[in-house]
């Protein structure tokens, strides 16, 4: 491997030598210093923030990770590698990241390294649960909820790539291309009082390792369950709030942080350093190469330590300055229509375009395939004035509009900064299981608002916390309708 591609002279040094074409004129324009800075400098920042961007989701799994387990799992909230952890309640008041009020949560950090990891999973019995796996660039590498929303029992074997080896009779591969992956398992629940019934699921899960190639198998690693007050450690937090185009820099410490609030808070000399730590694990797919090749003009190796020059450092913040900006603007390829944005072709199969997995991975981390979750997202009304919970709002669900999922649809209203409001609230969310008054033509109208509308509308009313909120509709296990323009989430009109 190559060891000299770190900064030997200054960037403006390398700028020079990339903007000039022709050997002679290369020459030319070093020997007599006639390079314009401002072009070149340019060049630089924007190769820097392109490579921010490509290197972002790594960076924020290898922090999730790290938080998840550690390296030996010794920190109060922290569990092993290969090792479930449950959730045993609902998201409690204030809670962070848009957490879902209709699922509770299992999770586990996988490591592939040494082999193997069965993930055995139990039957569905009429009950919704839909589990994923990433790798460590949060592409999606299994879901579930693709196959069949309420699934038989089932083995899934996790191996490295390119592992030849004996699996247990029926159990299902899936390859890893890094040596992490991150598991996430939902399963439904219709309320505080529906959780007991649905943790019978979550206690039939098992997580193995296979020794050798030869099949041979290892205990069950035990599993960790957590108290309501630790429920947010079982899945990595997402971000705050859905973002508005400008940047924010958050002050708060890292540990009130989420993963990518934490990778987004880092200068370039800590960001690059760990994405080049975690680059010796978690290789790029093959057709990274022109990415790799500008990270190692960068200084940025796998496996090896970083240093940039004291005097670069204004320069490699401005291409991180321009790079946030990048991941708080939402892509040209969202869907977005009567005041709501989701995503549907690209997510979670993200191939070439880093800018979407970035700015999921920034946003919205954990997005999986369009087959597996689409989850719209809406700040403002129909007259794009932001929503607030001192108003009225109506939305209108016509009978050929009903959200189309295979599993089921949820109606969730948060606070501007993505938090769950007053628990005694009568509801915290409307899904498709709600006993929702009809209109004479089959029609529904949802009414959002701080206030009660009174008992005729109650039954239809979702609560919103007070001053400005966000409105978040998840389709679990979507139909095609959900993602190919054909539908999209009801009109939000103020009244």
């Amino acid at each position: 491997m190559k060891t000299n591609r770190r900064w030997a002279f200054p960037l403006h040094s390398v700028v020079c030598a990339a903007a000039v074409l022709g050997a002679a004129a290369l020459m030319a324009g070093c020997a007599t210093k006639t390079q314009q800075p401002k072009a070149s400098g340019g060049w630089l920042k924007d190769q820097v923030a392109d490579a921010y961007t490509f290197g972002f989701p790594l960076v924020a799994t290898d922090l999730a990770r790290e938080r998840a387990a550690g390296g030996d799992a010794s920190r109060p909230g922290q569990a092993p590698l290969n090792t479930l952890r449950h959730a045993t309640a609902l998201p409690p008041v204030g809670a962070r990241g848009f957490p879902s009020v209709d699922t509770i949560d299992s999770s586990a950090w996988l490591d592939v390294a040494s082999g193997p990891v069965l993930v055995s999973l139990p039957a569905a019995r009429a009950r919704y649960y839909d589990a994923r796996a990433f790798d460590a660039w949060t592409n999606t590498l299994y879901s579930s909820a693709e196959r069949m929303p309420f699934p038989k029992a089932q083995t899934i074997a996790f191996v490295p790539a390119g592992w030849k080896g004996v699996l247990p009779t029926g159990a299902l591969r899936v390859d890893s291309p890094t040596r992490y992956v991150w598991l996430s398992i939902r399963v439904r629940v219709n309320g505080p009082r529906d959780v007991r019934e649905a943790r019978k699921l979550q206690t039939a899960m098992q997580i193995e390792t296979v020794q050798g190639t030869g099949g041979g198998v290892k205990s069950a690693k035990s599993t960790a369950n957590d108290a309501a007050a630790d429920a947010a450690l079982a899945t990595p937090a997402t971000a705050g709030a859905w973002p508005t185009g400008a940047v924010e820099r958050t002050m708060a410490s890292p540990a009130q942080m989420s993963p990518a609030e934490q990778a987004a808070s880092l200068d370039a000399n800590a960001f690059f350093a760990r994405l080049a730590r975690a680059l010796d694990d978690n290789p790029p797919a093959p057709d990274d190469a022109h990415e790799m090749n500008q990270l190692g003009e960068l200084g940025v190796v796998p496996g090896e330590p970083v240093q940039f020059r004291k005097s670069d450092a204004e320069l490699l913040a401005t291409g991180l300055a321009d790079a946030r900006e990048r991941l708080a603007t939402v892509p040209s390829n969202a869907l977005s229509k009567h005041g709501w944005t989701w995503f549907g072709d690209g997510a979670g199969n993200y191939g070439s375009d880093y800018t979407l997995r970035a700015f999921l991975a920034r946003n919205q981390p954990w997005t999986p395939t369009k087959d597996s979750e689409v989850r719209p997202v809406a700040r403002v009304d129909s007259d794009d004035h932001p929503l607030n919970g001192a108003n009225t709002y109506v939305l209108h669900i016509a009978p050929n509009q009903v959200p189309p999922v295979r599993g089921f649809w949820t109606l969730t209203a948060y606070t501007k900064d993505g938090a769950l409001a007053d628990s005694k609230l009568p509801r915290l969310s409307i899904s498709d299981r709600d006993k929702l008054k009809k209109n004479r033509d089959g029609s529904v109208d949802v009414i959002v608002s701080e206030r009660s509308p009174g008992k005729a509308r109650a039954s239809n009313w979702l609560p919103a916390p007070g001053g400005d909120f966000q409105l978040v509709m998840r389709l679990y296990a979507p139909k095609p309708q959900a993602s190919d323009g054909s539908w999209a989430p009801p009109v939000i009109e103020r009244q």
